[in-house]
Order: C-alpha cells, then structure tokens, then sequence
C-alpha cells in the first residue's frame, strides 16, 4: 500500500513539471532581417528564436512564409520561459 501511494505522488509531481504557466509575452515592432538560418526574426531591436511549429499569418488570416516579413510590422507570441516565438501576426496597415 506503501508503494502505491508512494508512486500515485511521484506521478503528480512529475505532471505537475511538465504542465508550465502558459504564460505568453507579446513582442511587438517592425522586422528588420529574418535569419533562415537560426530561425530568428529580428524584432524592433529584439531578436526572436522562432519555434519549429510556429504560425506565421497575415493581418486576413491567411498563412506566410517568414522570408516576407522584413519591412511589415508585427507581433511576435513568445513563451516567458523559452522565449521562442509560437506566433507571428502581422498587423493591419494604417
């Protein structure tokens, strides 16, 4: 009996571990050079690791490639804690 509640807690921590905040942090501005390369997406002043499944998108929804960024204002969803870009949304033009 010993074993089993011992092993139910160790289970509930190690799920615990893996759940993370969720926690998002917008980064927002113009790209100035996109790196094939690295995956990098030069924000404003910031550079920003993209993840291997992120979502680019245009300001209508519709999917774009990375390459065509450079010039267009946007906004970057990065994880707090890796901080790698898991959306691109390119903002409407004024």
């Amino acid at each position: 009996m010993k074993k089993i509640i011992a092993l139910a807690a160790v289970l509930m921590v190690a799920k615990a571990s893996y759940a993370g905040c969720g926690l998002k942090v917008p980064v927002s501005g113009e790209v100035k050079a996109y790196s094939a390369e690295k995956k990098e997406l030069t924000v404003g002043a910031t550079a920003v690791t993209l993840a291997a499944t992120v979502k680019i998108t245009d300001a209508q929804g519709k999917e774009v490639k990375a390459a065509d960024l450079v010039g267009k204002t946007v906004t970057v969803s990065t994880d707090k804690h890796n901080k790698k870009g898991e959306t691109v949304t390119v903002q409407k033009s004024k």
